[in-house]
């Protein structure tokens, strides 16, 4: 009998080619089952809030990590994050999830493109063994360690409980650290002409920040301490006064009738205001605070943040600093020259990381780049370079929004890319929005119908081609395309940036156009940003709504904010003649047994944390004699369990009529969140509607020019529509909107458009094109121009 060769044989193992899942539940999901094929690339896709991120990261990656994390033991489980089981009654067929999401890289001062990557871990071990001269070991060109000195008495313990001590000489451990800022590689000072009139006195208002009144208790406190003349001016202070009213120490004075505590307005100001986050702070303080902070290289490292030492020792007429600062594609070029051989698997290993930079379209960047400076668009793609060749199949990889932040002309590389991992045998999920993206779907995932409770359900599933005729909305708007405007409003004036240089910008000069729409564009790392962000936000009557992401816990929700929960909270006080407090679940008014938080959560150790409904309040988070207090015919539950469209006809007449919640409802309104529920925590928000969120509260702030930063993040193609008609009624109602974008759409919508490049890095830098979008595809200008013609079919 003829043996049956082993290849032709079934294997149990070829039924598992899907990922089943049954019952999803997750936020707004509805009972959601799908069938995802292995080894292909699926693309999710739906409106903004339809329930994509709650399928792909919050149910199929959340339980593949919780499984990995079940492997190991219960000792090193009680080390690790305990995290719930999703709802779900199903999941099959789920391998190791790898997240590449939208978060962007840490912000420490001493974190960079290096040292996330670890490319300068690399160079460090490469210049102590190649560099000339030697100076030490890789600690000895690390910015983060500092060098130490150690000497004393060493005791060994032995047998009998002898002790035997031994003087130790002087032992140095070697770092690279600069020891006059720190690693920092700058050095932070006060701009004094931001905080001081010095010709005026104290009672004349020389006090330039905000809240020092001339006649406040805060003035009030320098002028009549007995150390100064209120009504003399700064500049002709002594020196002893100066120090005593600038940099004076903390202590204990007799004055204003009291015994009162002295501290000099510097210190005073660098504890109150320069040492808190600026996004906690009021909006007019956080533009002071930007506006009078003034940041200079160390003059000690001149800003590489080394020792003098650490820069002393060369490869090939370059120091380990000089390396940082080049642009990736000439550092590549630079390790491509050296020829050791005692180093040639750290030269193999450094060129693959730079070339895997260079094929991400990251090869502009330098490795001194700080990380917290990168876009969400760059902090993803650095995060996808260790997955680059790497050895790895059959995994899961998840992707959220790749091409954030990439221009159309990058938006081909990126599919590339995806393509590749799944090439090689891995399963790939995508949640986008680009058609370009969805195009190169082996399957498509489309979920909604619409946004928040709305949504979570599953639309249509096959193929891209079935997806156009499918009469979803994704479907029915993947060949929208907005027509070039025919007329384009006229300018009325102009806002003049000049010698802009920061970054790769080259002494640019250009003459913005006021009370119209300007898009800005170009190939990523073209200087968009530079020039925008560096040049004019700060000044005077410029709101910058930037890509900064907003944190939220359980407890905070659209209503807190926004801040329109201080507004409806007296206004119930008010109404009912009892304390705000009672109406907040932080506050007096709080479930005594849930603490407010509406739900009960108890920690198990290294198991799953169990959470259950708060069986006193029945999971409405307030005390019951709170709940009896109304206010337009509603407690503050109810209140909170309303839609943003919902609130608004209560909150714009009658008793409940409070012109500053309906202003601000409006807003969210306008930016397409009238499904959102104002007491709905934030951490159940995806990214595109955290996003709207924060422009809707920056819409409230007063100034003339408004700078949005690729505003179209995290959009849905139907939900582009409304964010240009927004767009429209801002300019139309007197402002000028400056918007950073790479969206064709909005390139096609505005009446100037700034165009840099032509490439990225040392290759950009240039305004490439200024005209009308008309003017743009008539000349094809640059990739721009050549994408934007295609777009609108001239």
């Amino acid at each position: 009998m003829t043996a049956v060769p082993t290849e032709s044989r079934p294997s149990p193992a070829d039924a598992h080619d899907v990922i089943r899942v049954e019952g999803a539940r997750e936020n707004n999901l509805r009972e959601v089952s799908v069938q995802i094929p292995k080894r292909r690339l699926t693309v999710f896709t739906g409106v903004s809030g339809s329930g994509k991120s709650s399928l792909v990261f919050g149910t199929i990656a959340a339980e593949s990590r919780r499984l990995i994390d079940e492997t190991y033991s219960t000792f090193v489980q009680g080390f690790m994050p305990s995290l719930p089981r999703p709802d779900v009654d199903r999941l099959e067929g789920i391998t190791t999830a790898i997240l590449v999401d939208q978060e962007r890289l840490g912000a420490n001062v001493r974190s960079t493109v290096g040292t996330v990557t670890d490319a300068n871990a690399i160079l460090r071990h490469l210049f102590s063994r190649a560099g000339e001269p030697y100076v030490g070991p890789p600690t000895a060109f690390a910015f983060n360690v500092p060098t130490s000195v150690a000497t004393g008495v060493m005791s060994t313990q032995r047998a009998g409980g002898e002790v035997e001590k031994k003087k130790v000489k002087q032992q140095v451990y070697l770092g690279g650290m600069c020891p006059e800022c720190e690693g920092r590689g700058t050095v932070s000072d006060l701009d004094l002409s931001v905080i001081l009139d010095e010709s005026r006195s104290l009672n004349e208002g020389a006090i330039l920040v905000p809240g020092y009144k001339a006649d406040g208790w805060m003035v009030r406190g320098f002028s009549e301490s007995g150390m100064l003349d209120g009504d003399k001016p700064i500049r002709d202070y002594t020196e002893a006064e100066r120090h005593d009213f600038l940099h004076r120490e903390k202590g204990k004075i007799k004055a204003l009738g009291m015994n009162m505590t002295y501290q000099g307005l510097i210190p005073k100001l660098r504890e109150s205001m320069f040492s808190k986050d600026p996004a906690s702070l009021q909006p007019h303080v956080r533009r002071f605070v930007e506006a009078a902070a003034v940041f200079a290289p160390c003059p000690a490292c001149e800003g590489t943040r080394l020792t003098e030492a650490a820069r002393s020792s060369l490869i090939r007429g370059a120091s380990i600093a000089d390396v940082c600062r080049m642009q990736i594609t000439d550092a590549a070029a630079w390790a491509r020259g050296i020829e050791d051989p005692s180093v040639a698997p750290l030269v193999r290993s450094l060129l693959h990381l730079f070339d895997k930079f260079v094929e991400i379209g990251l090869g502009y960047l330098s490795l001194e780049r700080p990380s917290g400076t990168l876009s969400g668009g760059e902090s993803q793609r650095t995060k996808m370079i260790r997955h680059l060749g790497s050895a790895l199949t059959d995994v899961t990889y998840v992707f959220d929004e790749p091409t954030i932040g990439l221009h159309p002309h990058d938006i081909q590389r990126m599919n590339g890319l995806l393509m590749e991992l799944r090439d090689k045998g891995n399963t790939v999920l995508v949640v986008e929005h680009k058609p370009e993206t969805i195009r190169i779907a082996d399957h498509v995932v489309d979920l909604g119908p619409r946004a928040g409770s709305e949504g979570g359900s599953i639309c249509y599933e096959g193929d891209y081609a079935g997806l156009r005729t499918s009469g979803t909305l994704t479907g029915n708007h993947l060949e929208d395309r907005v027509r070039i405007k025919e007329e384009v409003r006229p300018a009325a004036g102009a806002i003049e940036i000049r010698g802009a240089n920061q970054n790769n910008l080259r002494d640019v000069d250009v003459d913005i156009p006021a009370g119209v729409l300007t898009v800005v564009t170009g190939v990523a790392g073209s200087g968009k940003s530079s020039l925008i962000h560096g040049h004019l936000a700060g000044r005077e009557g410029v709101v910058v709504v930037d890509q900064g992401g907003i944190t939220g816990s359980r407890r905070s929700n659209p209503a807190t904010y926004t801040g329109i929960l201080e507004p409806i909270r007296k206004a119930f006080a008010k109404k009912n003649d009892v304390s705000p407090g009672l109406f907040s679940a932080n506050s007096t008014g709080a479930c005594p047994t849930c603490k407010g938080n509406g739900r009960i959560f108890t920690e198990l150790g290294f198991m799953e944390t169990v959470e259950t409904p708060c069986e006193d309040c029945g999971g409405l988070r307030f005390t019951a004699d709170v709940l009896e207090y109304r206010l337009g015919g509603l407690n503050i539950a109810e209140v909170l369990d309303l839609s943003v469209a919902a609130a608004l006809p209560i909150f714009g007449e009658g008793e409940a009529r409070i012109p500053a919640v309906r202003r601000m409802l409006g807003h969210l309104q306008d930016v397409g969140l009238g499904y959102l529920k104002l007491g709905q925590p934030l951490n159940t928000l995806s990214g595109g509607e955290r996003q709207r969120i924060k422009l809707a509260t920056r819409m409230n702030e007063k100034g003339g020019v408004l700078v949005l930063d690729e505003p179209t993040t995290g959009l849905h193609l139907a939900d582009v529509e409304q964010l240009l008609g927004l767009l429209d009624r801002l300019v139309d109602g007197g402002r000028s909107v400056i918007v950073i974008e790479h969206h064709q759409a909005v390139m096609a919508h505005a009446d100037w458009i700034i165009d840099l490049g032509p490439g990225a890095g040392q290759d950009g830098g240039r305004v490439v094109f200024e005209g009308t979008p008309a003017q743009l595809v008539a000349q094809r200008a640059g990739l721009t121009g050549e994408h934007l013609a295609e777009y609108v079919g001239s």
